[in-house]
């Protein structure tokens, strides 16, 4: 029994001791130290929002064609009977040279007709003339004539009246002067009817000289020479052959100047003419629509596509917008031409642009400043800004257009904030960042946005 006491007595003490050691053991222990934790801190590229000279740039495609094709047919019928050497598919020309004759034989004939019908004509004039001051000087003979007459006449009525004379003699002498007043009016009428056989005749050489010049013409289309300096395409005709009218002769192809139809994407082209005028067009006439193209002020480049060797442009001129849009590639039509196509030809780096060449046509508008961007630092429609506070911020922007690897905001984001370039991983609102300003991407970026027509000052811009 006192055993069991006292290990009654000994068990509650053991358990006391020992929770007195375990609290005495947790009290004297030193307390734990509690960390914060956040997101790691991340370096990121940044470039500073700013408007650039920009040119909106585009880039079609096109074939080369001549500005002057000359398809050379007859007028006349004949045989060929002269075909110039260099009369050659891919021969060049000088101007005025004579390239090929029909035999004109004929027509030379025919020419030798009008020249004396004309002649002839001519000297029926001259005979009229003649023919005209005889008349007028025998109406005058006449007329004197019948002025004595008359006064004969006059000397015989007095003798009569004083019966000096018979009547017989007075008959006999009125008769006289009759045939002299006949012979008056014959030559007045001969003379009236000079008037109508001059107009006659005026009209015949008149008709002469339609015929001569007519025939001249059609001898002269026999010799035909070259309008222009030119290349010639396709010969159709050999020496001695028969042509009739309107057959095809040759094709010559114009060196002062080529033009490409250059097909460009409706998507494209908007942003070339974006921002050109705020004024309502009206092109219903002409000169408005000249008009309209003059203060586009688009330029075009022209390069060749598929020759790495050559790196030769030409400057063209844009001229015109195709009639419609090609509704299965939806492309709008833009004509270039290219000036003096065969002058500063370099033999394997800078070639003559010859029909049929495949050439791209840059075009580029006018300098305007525009919030141009990288388009890596576009997210789906969003910006990543660093805050003033080195902050995070997802910013939803205003895409106007996207040209290559740059992007042109129109909205969402203002001059001097910095806009993030490198990858952000993870991207959360508020991310704690560390930017670092890249200088260098920058000026490229001003560089680009510029294009190959020029580039930007961009520490002179810093300092404005």
């Amino acid at each position: 029994m006192k055993k069991f006491m006292k290990r009654a007595v000994i068990l509650p003490l053991i358990f006391i001791i020992a929770l007195l050691i375990v609290i005495i053991a947790v009290k004297s222990r030193p307390a734990i130290e509690h960390e914060e934790l956040q997101f790691a801190t991340r370096t990121v590229e940044v470039i500073t929002a700013r408007k650039l000279p920009f040119r909106a740039r585009a880039m079609a495609y096109g074939h080369v064609e001549p500005v002057v094709l000359l398809k050379a047919r007859t007028e006349i019928s004949g045989k060929v009977s002269y075909i110039h050497p260099d009369l050659k598919k891919g021969a060049s020309l000088a101007k005025d040279t004579v390239v090929l004759r029909i035999e004109p034989t004929t027509f030379e004939f025919s020419l030798d007709q009008s020249k004396a019908g004309l002649t002839s004509s001519q000297s029926s004039l001259k005979q009229l003339d003649v023919e005209e001051t005889s008349s007028r000087r025998s109406l005058d003979i006449a007329r004197k004539n019948l002025d004595i007459g008359q006064k004969e006449l006059d000397r015989f009525l007095i003798l009569w009246e004083k019966r000096v004379i018979t009547r017989s003699t007075l008959d006999g002498e009125q008769q006289k002067v009759l045939q002299l007043s006949q012979q008056v009016e014959e030559q007045e009428g001969k003379l009236a009817a000079f008037a109508s056989r001059r107009a006659a005749i005026k009209a015949q050489i008149k008709k002469s000289r339609v015929q001569l010049a007519q025939s001249q013409d059609t001898l002269g289309r026999t010799e035909i020479s070259l309008p222009f300096d030119a290349r010639i395409g396709t010969v159709s005709v050999e020496k001695g052959e028969f042509v009739a009218v309107g057959s095809l002769l040759f094709e010559a192809l114009g060196i002062q100047a080529v033009e490409v139809s250059a097909a460009l994407p409706v998507s494209q082209f908007s942003p070339l003419i974006a921002g050109l005028g705020k004024d309502v067009l009206n092109l219903q006439r002409p000169e408005d629509f000249q008009r309209a193209f003059s203060q586009m002020q688009i330029g075009a480049n022209v390069s060749l596509v598929g020759d790495k060797r050559a790196q030769a442009k030409w400057q063209g001129k844009f001229l015109r917008i195709g009639e419609s849009i090609d509704p299965t590639r939806n492309t709008v039509s833009l004509v270039v031409a290219i000036n003096n196509p065969y002058e500063n030809i370099i033999p394997g780096k800078r070639p003559p642009l010859l029909k049929g060449m495949f050439v791209a046509v840059e075009f580029f508008a006018p300098v305007r400043e525009m919030m141009v961007l990288p388009r890596k630092a576009l997210h789906q429609g969003r910006l990543y800004v660093a805050s003033p506070g080195n902050k995070l911020e997802i910013r939803p922007v205003n895409i106007l257009h996207k040209q290559g690897q740059l992007v042109v905001i129109d909205g969402g984001i203002r001059e001097g904030e910095r806009i993030i370039i490198t990858d952000v991983i993870p991207v959360i609102e508020g991310l704690p960042l560390n930017p670092i300003p890249s200088a260098d991407y920058e000026k490229q970026l001003a560089k680009d946005a510029l294009g190959d027509f020029g580039q930007v000052d961009f520490e002179e811009r810093d300092g404005e």
